[in-house]
């Protein structure tokens, strides 16, 4: 289940992805299409986002950032 870390209500414009960076900022960058290339991304948000390990961080439906907790599966690894 997913929460809600910020409100952002960012609308959503077709041909465009739109993603969390490193610093916690909502970035925008044009997707690759056949032979038109991508990138160039923009931010256009800054809730500057504090993140937490273990989280993915997304933008919602509604245009906010929301986290869920990442499933991790396999076997945990011996100690040495």
């Amino acid at each position: 289940m997913a929460e809600k870390v910020a409100k952002v209500g960012i609308k959503r414009k077709k041909g465009y992805l739109y993603y969390v960076d490193k610093r916690g900022n909502v970035v925008e960058t044009k997707m690759a299409r056949g032979k038109k290339k991508g990138g160039g991304g923009k931010v256009i948000a800054k809730p500057c986002v504090k993140k937490v390990k273990g989280y993915l961080y997304f933008i919602d439906k509604r245009g906010d950032v929301s986290r869920a907790k990442m499933l991790r599966g396999g076997r945990k690894k011996k100690r040495r």
